[in-house]
């Protein structure tokens, strides 16, 4: 599909605002109301009045705010599918530009949602995770006055839910926290659109598969892709529109411009299976900005320990490429993990790797094979070549895989504050609060 088809098929949409609308951003949108959406008249109260950011919330309202996570919970599912279908019902224009299929995008408001309650006594890193939702929610069309919608039925689904544990009190916590949390994306939207643009468009110039419904796909931006070696990608597809996924560039950037990701076919998923299976040379794609923190400090000297399963090594490999390039030579540990020896995807590729460059070491992990030298998971492995306490860790691969390497790496005295891995796609729940899980675990153990 050429450029002019992708146009065609993944169109902005983008229709004007009345500069009447409310302004209030819930922090937890989990795909921005289109500019085309109704939202709110003036005169209509609102359910989040914007708060002013000298009003910090007490210890004791932080304390109420995670109790009320706690009480909805255990009705987490029913929640979204609420927060879903009464935000249709009060704005109908909203539901065509959302994915057909809601599954993931219900998990992604929890995920915001939480991960944002989890923040909210570490002002600087919930200003930085604030700031890349606001600047991601560019490639949906979002602008200020869409978010009042999102936020009176966010309200109004927590109200539901909540119970008896819902008072005025808690509903005024929550409107000051998102009220907040709302400038700082607003502001980083707005300064964001003075840089580049919301989406960059790209072609498919090289379709490879690796076996294991595995594929390396090479695109090439039309116009060039800021991104740092260890970042991810938002993508979104001419087979499934409106559904973004997320790969990571398998390589530092590069002078053509042009980025590889590693893709595997989820079964029942909605664009994995397509850019496997379909996709081709001359297909066209969108990019939304380059997102994680999973990057490396240029002012630290610590050597580097890296854990990666499955297509987990694309970002582990960009960054021992940016190492090299620049010439560090950080002494470099790299853990690559499978089920079966057949499943060590992109191990050669780091073998020789490590033969060009002899800060690098790169070892191998099988769990369902008994193969010397080789057999275990990857945790117990990385637990035997330890202590990691002097290093700075980078994981990326399967949630059990990546849980359990962070809590090896914690009980050999590695600061959690050094060990590095994107946001799980999990539901929000299990991955939002992991960083207390973990620590209550060490504590318990």
């Amino acid at each position: 599909m050429r450029l002019s088809g992708l146009r065609s098929t993944l169109q902005d949409r983008r229709t004007p605002v009345p500069p009447s609308a409310p302004s209030t951003v819930p922090s937890s949108a989990p795909s921005s109301i289109p500019r085309q959406a109704r939202v709110p008249a003036p005169g209509r109260p609102s359910a989040a009045p914007a708060a002013s950011a000298s009003d910090p919330l007490t210890p004791e309202q932080i304390a109420l705010l995670r109790a009320s996570v706690v009480a909805v919970s255990p009705q987490a599912g029913e929640l979204t599918v609420y927060f879903y279908a009464i935000l249709f019902a009060r704005y109908p224009a909203v539901r065509e530009l959302f994915p057909v299929d809601l599954d993931v995008q219900r998990d992604r408001l929890l995920r915001g949602l939480l991960r944002i309650v989890d923040l909210v006594d570490d002002p600087d890193n919930l200003v930085r995770f604030c700031t890349h939702l606001g600047r991601d929610h560019r490639k949906f069309g979002a602008l200020s006055g869409h978010y009042p919608a999102v936020g009176e039925c966010l309200l109004a689904s927590l109200e539901r839910y909540a119970g008896p544990a819902w008072t005025p009190e808690l509903a005024q916590i929550w409107t000051t926290a998102y009220g907040l949390v709302a400038q700082v994306m607003s502001k980083a939207a707005e300064d964001d659109s003075l840089l580049g643009p919301a989406v960059w468009y790209a072609e498919i110039t090289r379709h490879v598969h690796r076996g294991h419904g595995i594929a390396e796909i090479t695109v090439q931006p039309e116009t060039p892709y800021p991104y740092l070696a260890g970042q991810y990608a938002s993508m979104e597809t001419p087979w499934a529109p409106r559904a973004w996924r997320y790969y990571s560039p398998a390589h530092a950037p590069r002078p053509d411009g042009s980025l590889t990701f590693h893709v595997r076919a989820v079964h029942g998923g909605q664009v994995s299976p397509a850019l496997v299976e379909q996709a081709a040379a001359g297909d066209m794609v969108r990019l939304g900005p380059a997102q994680g923190g999973m990057t490396l400090d240029p002012d630290s000297g610590r050597p580097l320990v890296c854990v990666a399963g499955g297509t987990g090594l694309a970002p582990i490999r960009a960054l021992v490429e940016h190492a090299a390039r620049t010439g560090s030579e950080r002494q470099t540990n790299v853990f690559v993990g499978a089920r079966t020896a057949m499943q060590l995807y992109g191990l050669d590729d780091m073998l020789r790797m490590s033969q060009r460059h002899h800060w690098l070491s790169v070892r191998a992990a099988v769990s369902d094979e008994r193969i010397a030298g080789l057999e275990g998971t990857l945790p117990q492995v990385l637990a035997e070549f330890g202590p990691w306490y002097r290093h700075e860790a980078y994981l990326s691969g399967p949630v059990d895989m990546v849980t359990q390497a962070a809590y090896t790496l914690l009980r050999q005295g590695v600061p959690q504050q050094r060990i590095h891995h994107d946001p799980f796609d999990v539901p929000a729940l299990e991955a939002a609060l992991l960083p207390r899980r973990m620590a209550a675990h060490l504590a318990a153990g």
